[in-house]
C-alpha cells in the first residue's frame, strides 16, 4: 500500500463536547449533500447525549485544516462471532466539498483505519451509498473491497413495531 502523508496543518482528534456545535454543522452538511432533511432539534439532542453522554453509543472524530472543522466520522464497534473479535464499524465519514481535494477524508480514513488495528478489531466496515460513485472509487483506491455477496437490510422502529406478536413491554 502506498505510504500517504498528510499536508501541514491537518489534524484528527475525538471531538469533545466543545465541538458538538461544528459537529452538528458538518452532519447538516452531509444531509445537504445527500439532500436529505437534516436532524432536527430532538434528534440533534441524542446525538450530542449519545455522543458526549455518560454512556456513549458512538464516537465522533474531527478534521481539522489550519483550526477549521473540516470533515468527521463517527464510528462504533459491532463483533464478528466467527472472527471473535470486535468490528469497528464506519457511521459516517464526511468532508465539505471544499477541502475534498486537500487529504482530509484520507486523514479521517487512515486514523479510524488506525483505531481498529489499536483496539485489536478483525475488521473495519462500512457502507457506501450506491450513487457516490467518488466515495466507491476512494475505498478500492485504499484497499477496501465490495462484498457483493452481502445484502443491506433495514427496519425502521416503526417496521418493528408492526411486527406480529412483538411483546408490548418493548413498545
Amino acid at each position: 500500500m502506498t505510504n500517504y502523508s498528510l499536508p501541514a496543518g491537518t489534524t484528527v482528534r475525538k471531538a469533545i463536547e466543545s465541538d458538538a456545535q461544528e459537529l452538528l454543522a458538518l452532519i447538516d452538511a452531509l444531509a445537504a449533500y445527500e439532500k436529505l432533511d437534516p436532524p432536527g432539534p430532538d434528534a440533534k439532542q441524542r446525538l450530542v447525549r449519545d455522543i458526549f453522554g455518560p454512556e456513549p453509543r458512538l464516537e465522533a472524530y474531527l478534521c481539522r485544516i489550519d483550526g477549521t472543522a473540516v470533515g468527521y466520522a463517527l464510528v462504533l464497534e459491532t463483533y464478528s462471532s466467527f472472527l471473535a473479535l470486535p468490528t469497528l464499524y464506519l457511521e459516517d465519514i464526511f468532508v465539505l466539498e471544499e477541502f475534498r481535494n486537500r487529504k482530509a477524508g484520507l486523514a479521517l480514513y487512515l486514523y479510524v483505519a488506525g483505531l481498529a488495528k489499536q483496539r485489536g478489531c478483525g475488521r473495519l466496515d462500512f457502507a457506501v451509498l450506491d450513487w457516490n460513485t467518488s466515495a466507491q472509487e476512494f475505498y478500492r483506491k485504499l484497499g477496501a473491497k465490495h462484498l457483493k455477496e452481502w445484502f443491506l437490510f433495514r427496519m425502521s422502529a416503526d417496521e418493528i413495531d408492526a411486527l406480529p406478536g412483538f411483546p408490548a413491554t418493548h413498545k
